[in-house]
Order: structure tokens, then sequence, then C-alpha cells
């Protein structure tokens, strides 16, 4: 059984790279790995559950590279930054990642990572990143009047920001994106406030 859902994942993964999420069809997964359509659904509930795994999946896999590129001893504002370009980067040129720009298909998107709490796949990053704030706090890189969970917190509500893109407009997003990341970061560098 394993094996079939495998090939079935395989034969998506193929086709939303090639086709894109709203091109792509059940019918045509399931004749790529050599199925009956009714196969299908022993393993997934509709085409948006199956590409929103895959898509957890390379979104975890480009984190990850994320995080073996950056440099932990820059300074914040260099690291995060770098963290913020390499993710667009490597949204933008993944087929599968690309489609949460899609204006098309991002709301069902967005609907369904919230249902699959997409952000608990990242919870890795977590566990290395507030390590690498303490570092920075120790240092006098990031206020201390603010513990390493509380900013860990404001990075957090940073990245739900994306699933937000309609509400901030979708034509703006990049740019306000930079800004906040921008004057939060200021702001948490800027040790005089330290108590």
């Amino acid at each position: 059984m394993l094996e079939k859902k495998n090939e079935i994942l395989k034969s998506a993964r193929e086709l939303f790279s090639e086709k894109g999420f709203k091109d792509t069809n059940i019918s045509e997964i399931t004749k790529k790995a050599g199925m009956a359509t009714g196969t299908f659904y022993n393993y997934y509930s509709s085409k948006d559950k199956i590409f929103m795994d895959i898509f957890l999946e390379e979104n975890v896999k480009l984190k990850k590279e994320i995080m073996e590129k950056i440099n932990v001893n820059d300074n914040p504002m260099t690291v995060v930054g770098t963290m913020m370009n390499l993710n667009e980067e490597g949204m933008r040129s993944n087929p599968i990642l690309k489609e949460w720009y899609n204006r098309d298909v991002f709301n069902r998107l967005e609907k369904i990572y919230k249902e699959e709490k997409g952000i608990d796949h990242l919870e890795f990053m977590y566990d290395s990143f507030i390590e690498v704030i303490r570092v920075w706090q120790s240092q006098g890189m990031l206020r201390k009047d603010i513990n390493a969970e509380m900013v860990m917190a404001i990075f957090g509500a940073l990245i739900n920001v994306d699933t937000h893109k309609e509400e901030v407009g979708i034509q703006y997003f990049p740019k306000v994106m930079e800004y906040l990341a921008d004057f939060i970061l200021k702001g948490l560098m800027d040790c005089s406030k330290d108590v």
C-alpha cells in the first residue's frame, strides 16, 4: 500500500511541477501512476490534500536548505535579510512552492495550509533559531528586555502575515514584508531600550 501511495505522490509531484496546481487533475495523476482513479481516494481525499502534502515537504526542504546557508555569526539584520531573500528566491524558483503566490489558487491553498497546521511542519526552525536569538542577546546584538520566546513570537507573527497576502494586497505584499522585517529588526536591535 505504501508503494502505491508513493507512486501517486511521485506522479502528482511531477504533474504539479510541469502543469501547475490548477491544470492538473486527479485522473491525470492516477493515469501517470498506472492506477485507477478510485485508488487515489484510498490515500487522499482531494487534489488539494495531496498538493498540500507535497507543498509542505517542499517547504520544509527549502527551509532546511536556508538554515544550512545562513551564517548565524552575522548581525541579525544580515541573517534575517538573507533568510528572507533565500526564502523568496526558493519559493519563486520551485514550481510547487511558487503556487503559493498564484492568485488563482492561493485562497484554496491557504485554507488547507491552516487546516493542516502547516506552520507546525517548521518546528525544527524554531528550536534552532531560538538558540541563535539567545546568542545574539548575550552578545548585545538584540534587546535583552524582550525574552527569546517573545522574539520568536514576533518573528512568527511576521511569518504569518504571509497567509494574509490578499488582505494586505498581493501587489504590495513583498515590499510590505520587507518593510515589516526591517522595522521589527531595527526595534529589536535597539539595545538602548534594555532595562
